[in-house]
C-alpha cells in the first residue's frame, strides 16, 4: 500500500501551486504504453496515484510480466483534468520501477546461466539499501518483480555488522553486543574483507558472512573456508559484467546496489483519447 501522504508529496512536487496546464474540461480515457521491452513494475503505485485523483485505473499486466514495445500496461478513465494531473507522476514511477525490475531480471538470468554451466545452484540476486530516499518500497518491490531478493528492507530486518562496527568495537564484541539485543527471529550478518576472516565471523555467531569487495577468486576461497550451515554473500561493486564469475564461486547470495542506484528507466508514454 502506498501511503496517501507520499502520493500527496509526489503530486505537490509536480503540480505546484497554480496548475493551468491541465485545466482541460470533460471526461477522457488514457493508457500507459511501453516504448521498449522489459519487465513491468510500479503499477500498483500508478493505480494509487490515479485513485487519489478519483480516476478509475486498472493495470492490464502483472508486476513481473515481460512486456513488449507498444504494449499497454495500464488503462484509466475519468475527468480529463485529473487524468492529466496524474499522468507524469505515474509515468515516472512506472518507468523507474520497471527499469529496476528489468535490470534485476537480467542479473538473475545471467547468474542462473553461469551457475548452470558450473553445475552449481544459482545464487540469489539481492538488492541493497542503496535506494532512492522516499522510493525504497517501490524499488524493493521492483527487485522482487524482477525475480530478485529484497534483502533487508530496513535496519530492523537484520543486524549487519559492518566495517565501522568492527572498527569501533571489534568483531567478536560487536556480534556479542548485538546478539544480546536482537530477537531470536533476527539473523546476524558479518562483513569481512579477507577470506580468512570468514570462519572467525561464523565462530563469533554470524548466520551469514558477507564477503565484501573481494575478487571472484578470493570469494571462492572465502566460501570454501566457511563452516557448513553458514550462508555466504558476495557484495561490493559487482556489475552485470563480472556477475557470472561471482555466480560460479558457490556463494548463496550476490547483492548488487546497481540494481536500484544505476538501473536505466524503462521508457513509457501516456496517451489519452477514446
Amino acid at each position: 500500500m502506498i501511503p496517501q501522504s507520499q502520493i500527496e508529496r509526489w503530486l505537490e512536487e509536480d503540480l505546484g501551486h497554480h496548475d493551468v496546464t491541465n485545466d482541460v474540461p470533460g471526461e477522457t480515457e488514457g493508457r500507459l504504453v511501453a516504448k521498449e521491452s522489459g519487465i513491468a513494475a510500479g503499477l500498483d503505485a500508478a493505480e494509487a496515484v490515479f485513485s487519489y485523483l478519483d480516476v478509475d485505473a486498472e493495470a492490464v499486466v502483472e508486476a513481473g510480466d515481460r512486456i513488449e514495445a507498444g504494449e499497454a500496461v495500464l488503462r484509466v478513465s475519468g475527468p480529463a483534468r485529473a487524468v492529466l494531473r496524474g499522468e507524469r507522476v505515474a509515468v515516472n514511477i512506472v518507468g523507474h520501477a520497471s527499469g529496476v525490475a528489468t535490470e534485476t531480471r537480467a542479473a538473475v538470468d545471467a547468474a542462473e546461466e553461469a551457475a548452470d554451466v558450473a553445475g552449481l545452484e544459482p545464487p540469489r540476486i539481492a538488492g541493497t539499501r542503496k535506494t532512492t530516499p522516499g522510493l525504497r518500497g517501490i524499488e524493493k518491490r521492483a527487485v522482487a518483480a524482477g525475480g530478485g531478493d529484497t534483502h533487508r528492507l530496513d535496519l530492523s530486518h537484520m543486524v549487519m555488522v559492518k566495517d565501522n562496527h568492527i572498527a569501533e568495537m571489534g568483531m567478536e564484541a560487536a556480534v556479542a553486543r548485538f546478539d544480546e539485543r536482537v530477537s531470536f527471529a533476527t539473523k546476524i550478518e558479518v562483513e569481512v574483507e579477507d577470506p580468512e576472516d570468514g570462519p572467525r565471523a561464523a565462530e563469533a555467531g554470524a548466520d551469514i558472512v558477507l564477503l565484501d569487495n573481494l575478487s571472484p577468486e578470493e570469494t571462492a576461497r572465502g566460501v570454501e573456508l566457511l563452516p557448513e550451515g553458514t550462508l555466504a554473500e558476495a557484495s561490493g561493486g559487482i556489475t552485470r559484467d563480472d556477475l557470472p564469475a561471482y555466480a560460479q564461486t558457490g556463494v548463496d547470495i550476490i547483492s548488487m546496489g546497481s540494481l536500484t542506484h544505476s538501473a536505466n528507466t524503462l521508457d513509457y508514454s501516456f496517451r489519452t483519447g477514446r
